[in-house]
């Protein structure tokens, strides 16, 4: 590589780097500057910082839309973990006949094609269920936080992910752990989630991000303001006739650190499980 083709190439991660920080540099001092320096485009830290601060907390009640979140992500991960990764290990792992085989793929088909329809199209029939459920079982039904978990507990794109990673998986460690007199249910929590801990992370993340910005289906089914998360929130600071924008970038830094910090603290994993590595 020539010297002066490596210069082009620093000059254009330099300029796509600065494009990618800037919205969060911009997000970060706009939270210190008022609402008509943002709508000026500011581009320098100001004083106001203390001022949103206080401005957000008599505002809103921010804490419990918080804690709305982090139990729906919380609960939405660990489930989905659970789920998809048993499910991506069954597909992957447990052969059988030629017929049950086609019939397994097709099943597995059919799960990858409900990817390609659109939540928007679903939201009717869920409502519409959870209305049903709400008569006879009112802890599950509209307007509660497990409503929000159980439609996005699993995805298809989750079971596909761990399948394609458990194709990695070295067939000799289950053999040797059923040698050893492990039942699957040990092999699987045993052997197979613990080498699998790359896919995991990487599962986690997508997972935890997914699920603290979601915004479509807890704008339909959560009703009572004490049950609004965290997205719901921002959403109704901008919804005034005059908003704060300050205090609503403010806002959006807070909602953004957990999804920050649980990247940065399991991002060592990320790259490799996402290349589907085994170590």
């Amino acid at each position: 590589m020539t010297k002066v083709k490596r210069i082009f190439i620093y000059i254009f991660l330099i300029i796509a780097s600065v494009v990618s920080v800037f919205p969060f540099i911009w997000m970060i001092v706009s939270a210190t500057n008022k609402s008509v320096d943002v709508t000026k485009g500011r581009l320098l830290p100001g004083s106001n910082f203390m001022q949103n601060l206080t401005n957000l907390l008599e505002t809103v009640d921010i804490v419990p839309a918080l804690l709305n979140s982090a139990k729906i992500s919380i609960s939405t991960t660990v489930l989905a973990l659970l789920i998809a990764s048993m499910a991506g290990y069954g597909f992957e792992v447990y052969k059988s006949k030629a017929k049950d085989m086609v019939f397994k793929d097709m099943v597995f088909n059919i799960l990858l094609l409900s990817m390609m329809i659109p939540f928007a199209a679903l939201m009717v029939p869920l409502y519409r269920m959870f209305g049903s459920i709400s008569q006879t079982m009112p802890s599950i039904g509209i307007d509660t936080l497990t409503s929000v978990v159980l439609p996005t507990m699993t995805t298809a794109f989750l079971i596909f992910f761990f399948r394609q990673s458990t194709k990695m998986f070295p067939r000799e460690m289950i053999e040797a752990g059923r040698i050893d007199g492990l039942s699957e249910i040990g092999i699987f929590l045993r052997i197979f989630m613990p080498t699998m801990k790359t896919t995991y992370a990487a599962a986690a993340i997508i997972t935890f991000m997914s699920s603290w910005n979601n915004y479509l289906w807890p704008l339909v089914v959560l009703q009572s303001p004490e049950n609004q998360t965290i997205p719901l929130l921002i959403s109704n600071l901008g919804s005034g006739y005059s908003p704060d924008f300050g205090v609503i970038m403010l806002a959006i830094v807070i909602a953004t650190l957990p999804t920050a910090l649980v990247f940065f603290l399991m991002q060592r994993h990320f790259v490799a499980g996402m290349m589907g590595s085994v170590k």
